[in-house]
């Protein structure tokens, strides 16, 4: 069946690293765009960053541009985010998506908790 299971969140200090990654089975993982969302407390879901299927291109959201970065390997099916600079502000449940190009085929993640905090 198909599965993207989320792996290296875990509590920093700020101004710390982290390195998400993202593993896909069950579906033809290069025909996918992926992206990584987050889910702070008491907030709406919201996208951090995208990659196209051969990685050409990718975009982040303002509050992240310049730490964060994304990245994939589409041999071992995985999509990864390098976290740099971590801020206090960017604790929150981060989720990997697979969006089919051209169809409304999606498949999400369950998530992985980061939580930056001294």
């Amino acid at each position: 069946q198909v599965q993207l299971v989320e792996s290296g969140g875990g509590l920093v200090q700020p101004g710390g690293s982290l390195k998400l990654s993202c593993v896909g089975s069950g579906f033809t993982f290069r025909y996918y765009v992926m992206k990584w969302y987050r889910q702070a407390p008491g907030k709406e879901r919201e996208l951090v960053a995208g990659i196209t299927i051969d990685g050409g291109r990718k975009n982040y959201a303002e509050s992240v541009k310049g730490r964060f970065t994304i990245s994939r390997d589409n041999v071992r099916q995985k999509v990864y985010m390098q976290m740099n600079s971590l801020q206090v502000e960017d604790t929150a449940v981060y989720y990997c998506e697979a969006e089919r190009m051209g169809s409304s085929t999606e498949y999400w993640g369950q998530g992985t908790q980061v939580t930056v905090s001294s």
